[in-house]
């Protein structure tokens, strides 16, 4: 096999040119059959296997500098620099992460995982090259997906003023940004970066402009050319904005990349070339479904079919029926998704109400904002995102919703640990950040039944709501329990003494086996779910603390800053007669992993809460 000689960084380059293609096949069936057995983000990998393949053939790692958007796509670039064994723990604990890491290799240039970030990571990287005076290459790839997040546009418009090299490589395998024309593009392409076309528009310039009128003259030439451009050359859009335009190029033609790679290469200043790929290339169930195979679990390569065959309904498949039918009952209700309709239960909801559903693409400030307009004219938006992408409209959330008290929900999927995907996906952080802002209410359900309550409630109410739920399987234990929701009140599940756990949402379920731990103990243990982290239930702490020497609050969340920090204020601000003792994630980002795996590493378990609640009485 030919990919057996690749071995260590810029090992390619020994491979002949014309033996391109059967590595790119070797290469997708080597991650066909791994990514199979582990899971992950085939798709978008399969889809850049010669785009990689070209990028390392112009540029030598790890001097050079490569920075992947987000990394769903950088399989390719991990087995072509080394990390072939790193495979068979993909996404797992302790294992090889499924996005590029600076720990991991030197050849990963930046940490990624969230979407739109290259050209600014890139970019500063080009400008502290200028200020050393270094001459190493520096390249970001994009998607077109990622390329509708305004922090890209942010980066364009500021490497415009860049007076090095800089290649952004669009990545453009869905959405088409302008029509392909074909040869003469791509000929043009090649006559504009060649030296001697730069030379002759210099030289011009500098010939007319020592002229009476030449100025004048220059600048009606560059009028006339930029509208004959505008006719013939897709991406003048990009070069509106100062930044050099080549292709588009056949993104599954190696020798072709590396040719209009190496001319932008030669340009001084921003260059983007647009590379048109297909997403799943070379794996028919990919190629067909390439949302599926965006991020799968282990799979059947011979079908694609998911060898995860459990039937239980998810957390997202509860909120998507409880929207369909607000939907229905309430025309005033709206679904907004930063470009995952699919991966945050809105599919249906899109289908009923085409009219009140809004995909603003990778733009969670925008969204915000915009369900805040929404708000503002009398209808209620309610804003569907996984926890780790909401962190990026933060400040929309403080100025535009919270200050305005307006009535926007917050659906957030993914709270807590998700698993393989790692420290860049984990939702940890909302209770802390959304907990500090005035008028806010903050909601989690202990079950599949409770998160359809907690819907209806936050609909029917006033200012904004924010309700957490996890990844994966929706609980449908305590079915028996479903007291009326009522704003900032807990429930009572189990009243006994001595030690109280205050449990919050999907920490609920691992309260119940701690207590029965406890129990087999001889402990006396009351469960109580927390429902609000905000505002929290003072009347029922003040109860707890009569007849308890421990409260144990329980989140899956960081500690600080979060629900057990306001209960251990409230307790201590009163005066209260009892314990605190805080249980959640430390000061850390955690890694990927099972979820199970990741709970008893980070003491989240029910054993290991269970043994600090012993030495802590």
């Amino acid at each position: 096999m030919i990919l057996d000689e690749i071995k260590a960084p810029n090992d390619i380059k020994k491979i002949p040119m014309e033996e391109m293609d059967a590595l790119a096949g070797e290469i997708r069936e080597f991650l066909i059959e791994k990514v199979s057995k582990t899971g992950g983000h085939i798709a978008s990998s399969l889809g850049t296997v010669e785009l990689t393949l070209a990028l390392h053939l112009v540029l030598d790692f790890p001097d050079d500098k490569l920075v992947w958007d987000v990394g769903h796509q950088a399989y390719t670039h991990k087995l072509l620099t080394g990390r072939r064994d790193g495979f068979d723990t993909l996404r797992q604990y302790k294992g090889m992460s499924g996005f590029p890491k600076t720990k991991e290799s030197d050849c990963d240039a930046f940490n990624t995982g969230h979407s739109s970030t290259s050209i600014s990571a890139a970019l500063g990287m080009a400008k502290a090259r200028e200020i050393k005076g270094g001459t190493n290459k520096i390249a970001a790839v994009i998607g077109d997906g990622a390329l509708t997040g305004g922090m890209a546009y942010e980066a364009l418009n500021n490497a415009s003023s860049l007076n090095s090299n800089l290649l952004i490589v669009l990545n453009d395998n869905n959405m088409s940004i302008s029509e392909n024309v074909g040869g003469l593009s791509r000929r043009l392409s090649g006559i504009r970066t060649a030296a001697g076309y730069r030379e002759l528009k210099d030289n011009v310039e500098s010939s007319l402009s020592r002229l009476k009128g030449g100025e004048r003259v220059i600048e009606r030439i560059r009028k006339t050319k930029n509208s004959l451009k505008q006719m013939i050359i897709p991406g003048m859009f990009f070069e509106d904005m100062g930044i050099t335009y080549l292709g588009p190029v056949n993104g599954h033609d190696t020798a072709a990349m590396v040719k209009i790679f190496k001319e932008a290469l030669r340009v001084d200043g921003a260059v983007l070339v647009h590379v048109e790929t297909i997403k799943g290339k070379g794996y028919g169930p990919a190629e067909r479904h390439p949302s599926r195979f965006h991020g799968i679990d282990k799979f059947d390569t011979a079908t694609g079919l998911s060898l995860n065959r459990k039937h239980k309904s998810k957390y997202t498949d509860v909120f998507s029926t409880v929207m369909k039918k607000q939907g229905e009952r309430n025309e005033k209700v709206c679904a907004i998704t930063a470009a995952m309709s699919d991966g945050c239960g809105l599919k249906r909801f899109k289908h009923f109400y085409p009219d009140r559903f809004f995909d603003v693409g990778i733009c969670e400030e925008h969204a915000v904002t915009f369900a805040a307009g929404l708000a503002i004219s009398g209808f209620i938006p309610v804003f569907a995102v996984y926890s780790s992408f909401l962190q990026r409209g933060y400040d929309q959330i403080v100025h535009d919703v919270c200050m305005q008290n307006l009535h926007v929900v917050f659906a957030i999927d993914r709270a807590g640990i998700v698993g393989s995907d790692g420290e860049t996906h984990h939702g940890l952080f909302d209770i802390a950040y959304l907990g500090q802002i005035p008028n806010m209410h903050l909601m989690a359900p202990k079950n599949k039944w409770e998160l359809s309550d907690m819907m209806k409630f936050a609909i029917s109410a006033d200012g904004p709501y924010a309700i957490r739920y996890p990844r994966g399987e929706a609980y449908d234990g305590l079915e028996n329990f479903r007291a009326q929701i009522k704003c900032g009140k807990s429930e009572m599940i189990y009243e006994e003494e001595d030690i109280a756990l205050f449990a919050y949402g999907n920490m609920v379920k691992i309260g119940e086996k701690v207590r029965e731990i406890l129990k087999l103990k001889g402990r006396k243990v009351t469960l109580v779910n927390a429902r609000f982290a905000k505002p929290i239930d003072e009347e029922m702490i003040r109860h707890l603390a009569e007849n308890h020497s421990l409260i144990v609050t329980m989140e899956e969340g960081i500690v600080r800053g979060g629900l057990g920090q306001s209960v251990a204020c409230f307790v201590h601000d009163n005066n209260l007669d009892t314990g605190v003792l805080n249980i959640g994630c430390g000061d850390d980002f955690i890694e990927q992993g099972s979820v199970n795996e990741l709970f008893e590493a980070v003491g989240l378990d029910a054993q290991s809460i269970s043994d600090k609640i012993m030495r802590a009485i």
